[in-house]
């Protein structure tokens, strides 16, 4: 069984599209914590999803960090609960200290939505068990702050480290500046801790999980999730 809580912030709009896609993949409920909450119950993984948590106001993430349950949250995975953060969730992550560097402003200082194309750099995490290195992978961006930014000691320790989980690419893995959609510092798309058990990636995988959405390319994300949980608990 794979217990899975969705943290809900005010402004978020793509936490019921996590709820679903993890019950629909995993085949076990999710259960929804409001950000106002004491603690989180027992999980063996915790999802931040996407959407606008207070509006965006300060900065993209900065006032949700600060929410009750985020006390818990933090509390949670660095005592080794896993936690992934998509969009929203990504920059609530860093901006928690749960993960390194801030997400700013699109380079183009305009709202991005489209599907990119993700090369797969680290299939040892938590998250992409079930992805191979080097394989490409399609899932939908929306986001108008998703330009990943880090001094060069942060960035070069990700590396360094196999932290770089997924960087932006074309359809044949090629990385460059045409396939960067934001500006993001070395393409980068998504990160985990030294744990590789916190998740942090701008990319919707919940939006491309099944067919009847155009695509299955992230529905590995969760299938890792439960995968992982289930190896730990045999």
């Amino acid at each position: 069984m794979l217990r899975a809580s969705v943290i809900v912030f005010p402004g978020s709009n793509c936490d019921r599209d996590v709820k679903t896609a993890l019950e629909r993949i995993t085949g076990f409920p999710a259960q929804m914590v409001w950000h106002g909450e004491a603690a989180v119950p027992a999980s063996d993984v915790i999802v931040l999803p996407g959407g606008f948590s207070y509006g965006d106001y300060l900065r993209c993430g900065a006032m949700a960090a600060h929410s009750p349950i985020m006390r818990d949250v933090v509390a949670k995975a660095k005592a080794g609960t896993p936690v992934l953060g998509i969009c929203n969730g990504f920059q609530i992550l860093c901006e928690s200290g749960l993960l390194p560097g801030v997400l700013m402003r699109n380079a183009s200082l305009r709202f991005i939505c489209r599907d990119v194309h993700l090369k797969v750099e680290n299939e040892k995490t938590f998250f992409t068990a079930c992805y191979r290195k080097g394989e490409v992978v399609r899932v939908p961006i929306a986001h108008a702050e998703g330009n990943y930014f880090a001094d060069t000691e942060t960035l070069d320790r990700l590396e360094g480290d196999g932290r770089v989980v997924f960087r932006y690419s074309d359809a044949n893995g090629n990385v460059s500046a045409e396939t960067n959609p934001n500006g993001a510092q070395r393409n980068i798309a998504g990160i985990t801790d030294p744990t590789g058990r916190i998740l942090g990636m701008m990319p919707h995988p919940e939006r491309l999980y099944e067919q009847m959405l155009g695509g299955t390319d992230g529905r590995r994300i969760f299938e890792s999730a439960l995968l992982s949980a289930m190896a730990a608990t045999a």
